[in-house]
């Protein structure tokens, strides 16, 4: 199968590139320690093109996503976004995703972002829905049109500061606007996957060399994006959840925040009768005691080898030294510093849950 190639492939030329979601994407320009180090301590920049962008426009706009997101869109001004899960009929999610009510429009219209290679897919299940449900609303996938970069770190304000009029002080967390960036007419969201400040900026797929060049900071690659969003015990699609093989709802996987039971949307019902019954497993974080990394899909154990879960995502973190690790567990077993072993290569290693994150940023 052919790759998909995002628009700033022509800068990685050193990068070490891997398939992700059937997009070729850098995991590292230097090393995933020195990418991690420079985004805690002073700015990176992320190629994030593979992630999908739909607008959703029109005078049902809201209404089509309302139902089909956990949160509350009709709660978005414009120039607002927030977090939701995209959820199937049993309340399992199928995506997670940034809704953004675009700025300066007078209009209903609304801008989401499916994880990488969902573009597609999510653009039908609109589509089609819209159609069931006699809905008027244009949905277009504008992923190939655009590519979306990621500039984070407590030093990311005065960066972008240098290359945009833009009022950053007045962008709050998890607003955007329009505004040029090193002269392309761009969104700029104060968003992210690391746990910092940082911004994601939205332009035209043949102005994004441009504006990654400006943008003058450590270049970094999936790696490094996963270290630190791990750091933060923020899901993965693909890892946290999975419609086939990982089957969670919210509350399993501890975004349970991001449901408004009291708006409609496809999932609700179920996501209700769960809130009523409660979940028997749950997201928790574990820290290792012993030498180790946990690993995906590696088993763990109470302290007598009868087994409780499975790891989701693990890694060395770069800022603790530490393995950590995002596990499903028995609810019993998800108070912080609770003994339980992960077992690697065979043998059972001494671990402890971790409230999420891992890291205070």
């Amino acid at each position: 199968m052919t790759l998909r190639q995002p628009p700033l492939a022509e800068v990685y030329e050193d990068a070490t590139l891997t398939d992700f979601g059937g997009w070729e994407m850098p995991v590292e320009f230097d090393s995933i320690r020195a990418e991690h180090t420079a985004v805690r301590e002073a700015a990176g920049k992320f190629d994030v093109s593979h992630m999908g962008q739909v607008t959703v426009t029109g005078p049902e706009a809201l209404e089509l996503t309302q139902r089909l997101t956990t949160n509350d869109v009709a709660d978005l001004d414009p120039g607002d976004a927030q977090y939701a899960g995209i959820t199937d009929g049993d309340g399992v999610l199928i995506d997670d995703t940034v809704v953004y009510r675009l700025p300066s429009t007078a209009d209903d219209d609304y801008l989401f972002i499916p994880n990488a290679g969902h573009d597609g897919e999510m653009t039908e299940r609109w589509v089609s829905h819209r159609d069931e449900w006699g809905l008027t609303a244009t949905v277009t996938n504008r992923t190939e049109e655009y590519a979306m970069v990621a500039l984070q770190g407590p030093d990311a304000e005065a960066l972008l500061a240098g290359e945009t009029a833009l009022d950053l002080d007045s962008l709050g967390r998890f607003e955007v606007a329009h505004e040029a960036v090193a002269g392309a007419d761009s969104l700029v969201a104060r968003t992210g996957y690391t746990g910092e400040d940082g911004f994601e900026i939205l332009c035209p797929a043949a102005d994004a060399a441009t504006v990654w060049t400006a943008l003058d900071c450590q270049s970094c690659g999936l790696g490094a994006r996963d270290t630190l969003r791990l750091e933060m015990g923020f899901l993965l699609s693909g890892e946290e959840f999975h419609p086939r093989d990982e089957p969670r709802t919210p509350y399993e996987a501890d975004i349970g925040w991001t449901v408004a039971l009291d708006t409609e949307f496809v999932g609700r019902d179920a996501l209700a009768t769960q809130t009523r019954g409660g979940v028997d497993e749950k997201l928790v974080g574990l820290e290792l005691i012993d030498r180790g990394v946990p690993r995906h899909g590696y088993e763990v154990t109470d302290a007598e080898g009868e087994p409780l879960g499975h790891v989701t995502s693990g890694t060395m973190s770069p800022t603790l030294g530490a393995p950590i690790a995002l596990a499903y567990l028995p609810t019993d077993y998800t108070d912080p510093d609770t003994s339980v072993r992960v077992v690697i290569r065979g043998e059972p290693k001494d671990a402890r849950t971790r409230a999420t994150p891992f890291i205070d940023r």
